[in-house]
C-alpha cells in the first residue's frame, strides 16, 4: 500500500469516527429531554402540560385520581373499554373520563415558576388531590394539585415529584377530578311502559307491623295489601278495571299512567349496599312494590319498582332482583305510594 492509500484510509476513518461522535451526542441529547420531559418538565406559559409525538397529546390508557373522599383508578380492557380497576363489572358510564381526557389534552402551563417558598406555601404538603396519567407507551405522568391561585380560577401544580419548579394550569381538572364513582355509574333505561304497552298494573302496600300473640310469640305477618289494575282492550280504546270495577277514568289511575311513561333515575346511590345501607334506605319494610306487565299477550314481560325511604325530594328504589339502589324523583311515585297505602279510590 502506498502513503497516498494510506493517506487516504486515514482520512476516511476520521470523517467516520467524526459522524460516529456526532451521532453519540446527538442520541444523547434526545434520551436526555425526553428523559427531562418525564421526570423533570420545564415549560413556558403556554406549552401543553401532555405533549407527545407531533405536539399531540398521548393516547391515554390508564387514569388515577385521587380526592378527598377517595381513589379511583381506571384503565382501558382488552376490548378497549374503560373499567373500574376495583370493580370491573360496574357499569361505567365514560363519559367523564373521556371528558377529563380532552380537557388533559387542551391543557395548558399558564405560568412556570422557581420553586423558591416552601411546599407548604404552594399547599403541596396538605394535598389531597393528585391525578395520574399513563399513555400508549407505558409513560406515567404524575400532577399533584396545590391550592387556588389569588383569582381562585387556577391552581399551583407540581409534576412527577418535582420540588424545584411549580407551575399554574386552569382549575377545571382539578374540579373534574372531585367526580364521585357513583357519579359514573350508567343508569338503567326502563321500559316503554306508555299506556298503550301496559297490560296490567299491581301495586303492593306496605307490610302491615307483626302482631304479637298472647303468649309473646310474633304471630305470622298477613300479606302486604295490594291494588291490581288490569288493561282490557275495546273498540274504543284500552280500558282499566279494578276487579269489575271500569277505573279508566280515575284520576289517581291517569297519575300513575302518566308518571310510568316519563320516570326516569336520578343518580346511583349505592350500587352493592351493605345489609344495614339496605335497612337504612327502607328495604327492610319497603314503602311500595309496582309491577308493571307490558309487551303483548303471550310476550309478555315484567319490570318491578320497589320503593323504599325518602331521600330530600327523592326516593330510594330498586328495579328489579338488583340490590343496587337508585334515587327517583318523589314526583313520579306520590299517586303509586298514595294508591299502595289508601287503595284506588274508585
Amino acid at each position: 500500500m502506498t502513503w497516498k492509500q494510506r493517506r487516504t484510509n486515514t482520512i476516511l476513518a476520521c470523517i467516520a469516527a467524526g459522524m460516529f461522535a456526532l451521532i453519540l451526542i446527538l442520541s444523547g441529547a434526545r434520551y436526555r429531554d425526553s428523559r427531562d420531559a418525564v421526570q423533570n418538565p420545564r415549560a413556558s406559559a403556554g406549552q401543553p402540560v401532555f405533549s407527545g409525538k407531533n405536539g399531540e397529546a398521548p393516547a391515554c390508557t390508564a387514569l388515577q385520581f385521587q380526592n378527598s373522599v377517595a381513589a379511583l383508578s381506571f384503565s382501558l380492557d382488552e376490548n378497549g373499554k374503560w373499567v373500574w380497576d376495583d370493580d370491573p363489572e360496574f357499569p361505567l358510564d365514560d363519559a367523564a373520563l373521556l371528558e377529563m381526557i380532552e380537557i388533559l389534552g387542551g391543557l395548558h402551563f399558564q405560568q412556570t415558576l422557581d420553586a423558591t417558598e416552601s411546599m407548604e406555601s404552594y399547599g403541596f404538603t396538605d394535598s389531597n388531590a393528585s391525578l395520574a396519567v399513563t399513555d400508549g407507551q407505558g409513560v406515567k405522568r404524575t400532577l399533584l394539585f396545590g391550592k387556588t391561585t389569588t383569582d381562585g380560577k387556577s391552581r399551583y401544580l407540581q409534576m412527577n415529584g418535582d420540588e424545584t419548579t411549580v407551575y399554574i394550569v386552569d382549575g377545571g381538572i382539578y374540579q373534574m377530578i372531585q367526580t364521585p364513582i357513583y357519579d359514573m355509574c350508567r343508569l338503567p333505561e326502563l321500559p316503554d311502559l306508555s299506556a298503550d304497552k301496559l297490560l296490567e298494573i299491581v301495586i303492593q302496600g306496605p307490610e302491615p307491623e307483626a302482631e304479637t300473640s298472647e303468649s309473646g310469640e310474633p304471630e305470622a305477618v298477613p300479606e302486604p295489601p295490594a291494588v291490581t289494575l288490569e288493561a282490557r282492550q275495546s273498540d274504543g280504546g284500552t280500558l282499566w278495571f279494578q276487579g269489575n270495577d271500569n277505573v279508566t277514568n280515575n284520576a289517581q289511575l291517569s297519575a300513575i299512567l302518566e308518571d310510568l311513561n316519563a320516570m326516569s333515575f336520578a343518580r346511583c346511590l349505592d350500587y352493592r349496599p351493605s345489609d344495614e345501607a339496605a335497612e337504612i334506605c327502607g328495604f327492610d319494610r319497603p314503602e311500595a312494590v309496582l309491577k308493571a306487565v307490558y309487551g303483548t299477550k303471550g310476550s309478555e314481560q315484567t319490570v318491578t319498582l320497589t320503593v323504599g325511604a325518602a331521600m330530600d325530594s327523592d326516593r330510594c328504589v330498586r328495579l328489579n332482583d338488583s340490590e343496587t339502589i337508585y334515587l327517583l324523583s318523589g314526583e313520579f311515585l306520590d299517586p303509586m305510594l298514595t294508591v299502595a297505602k289508601n287503595g284506588l279510590g274508585v
